[in-house]
């Protein structure tokens, strides 16, 4: 009788171990299978400190999108697990950031907000055979292509921009522009390709200034401009400094026109710059006039579900939200045809074809790593501190 009493508490005892173990093992949601590893992507943005207009929204998007694409599977089956990293707005920051990416074996990485600091990674992408899809706008990010094979972006970049403020001018018959701009990487870009865009079509430049990112303050500068008499002032900047010149320039009683660059298109800039953003004209990509567009137009469905998504869960977006918006999607469609493959995934960021995204529709190639035209851009005027589309 004992031993038979033993055999029934140790054959108990066996069926408890069995079911433990069995417990211990992580599975997935249909409980049948392993989890498998997670893919590992790194995202820097400029969440904080003075382009942190830029990176929030970014930042809001890629974990909105993390969450979706997670409660979708993941990637093939393997959860997306993103590690963000805030640069302060500080460009070493962003350099620190993306050799930590690097050394904790990312698949790609994302990012950053600015021109600068984006500028501040290239290298360390590059060298360590890194995808880096940047959500930044200057040229100078993914050309010359040769020496940025390993680097992409989705803001429009600053060749298309300044080519689309051009056409601007000389449909409304205006040869004779002041521009002014940030003194920065950013700045510094458009300010080059604006000049040759200029050239290229008979506008003469009749007064260049710059200013500084935390100046509030540029009453010298157009001082200056305003003795010129120009047809129209071109300004290329993001806020803050942007708005204060803004709110600058209509205290100053300046009757040319103002055309500012894509680096204002968010709330930000209405709100600081306050009535004075009223009649600033600029180029910009669809999402703020989404409602505008007629259904026939091949982004219109991404823009409303983006819009939607988005507002539920932080408020109104914004194009550089879509900036992170595009980075990250393109991203993911690469790992899922490349798999955990960094040179893989380069390759197919590069094959990207027909993508229709926020800011437009991406066509990558060897020779072009940014993948967007001037279909992609709109001109929009602030009237009663909204977006309204130029017909």
């Amino acid at each position: 009788m004992l031993r038979q009493r033993m055999l029934i508490l140790l054959t108990c005892l066996l069926a408890f171990a069995l079911i433990g173990a069995g417990c211990g093992k992580t599975t997935t949601d249909t409980g049948s299978q392993p989890a498998k590893e997670p893919y590992k992507i790194g995202v820097v943005l400029d969440i904080s400190g003075k382009s942190s207009s830029l990176g929030v929204p970014e930042r809001n998007t890629v974990e909105m999108l993390v969450d979706q694409i997670n409660k979708k599977g993941g990637i093939n089956g393997h959860p997306l697990d993103a590690t963000i990293l805030d640069t302060k707005s500080n460009e070493t920051e962003a350099a620190l950031a993306m050799k930590k990416l690097i050394q904790q074996n990312v698949l790609a990485v994302v990012g950053s907000s600015t021109s600068g600091s984006t500028m501040a990674m290239v290298e360390s992408a590059q060298n360590a055979g890194m995808p880096l899809v940047s959500c930044a706008a200057s040229i100078r990010i993914v050309e010359p292509v040769a020496e940025r094979n390993w680097v992409f972006k989705t803001a429009q970049s600053d060749v298309l921009v300044a080519t689309k403020i051009v056409e601007y001018l000389k449909s409304k018959g205006m040869n004779k522009v002041a521009f002014i701009s940030v003194n920065n990487a950013y700045g510094d870009s458009g300010r080059g390709e604006f000049e040759k865009a200029a050239a290229r079509e008979g506008v003469t430049i009749v007064a260049q200034e710059k200013f500084e990112q935390d100046d509030s303050m540029m009453t010298s500068q157009l001082t200056s401009i305003k003795k010129q008499n120009p047809q129209a002032v071109i300004a290329w900047a993001i806020p803050p400094a942007a708005s204060s010149f803004t709110v600058n320039y209509r205290q100053m009683g300046l009757a040319a026109p103002l055309i500012h660059s894509h680096g204002i298109g968010n709330q930000t800039f209405i709100e600081l710059a306050g009535d004075s953003a009223n009649g600033v004209i600029f180029p910009i990509g669809k999402l703020p006039v989404v409602d505008s567009l007629p259904d026939s137009d091949t982004q219109k469905s991404i823009l409303s579900e983006y819009t939607t998504q988005y507002t539920a869960a932080y408020g109104p977006p914004n194009p550089f939200g879509g900036y992170g918006w595009d980075a990250f999607q393109l991203v993911v469609k690469a790992i899922e045809k490349a798999g955990p493959d960094k040179a893989k995934i380069r390759d197919e960021l590069e094959k990207t074809q027909n993508f229709v995204g926020v800011t437009g529709i991406f066509n990558m190639s060897p020779t072009d790593h940014n993948g967007l035209s001037l279909n992609d851009l709109v001109m929009v005027e602030i009237k009663d501190q909204k977006w309204q589309i130029i017909k």
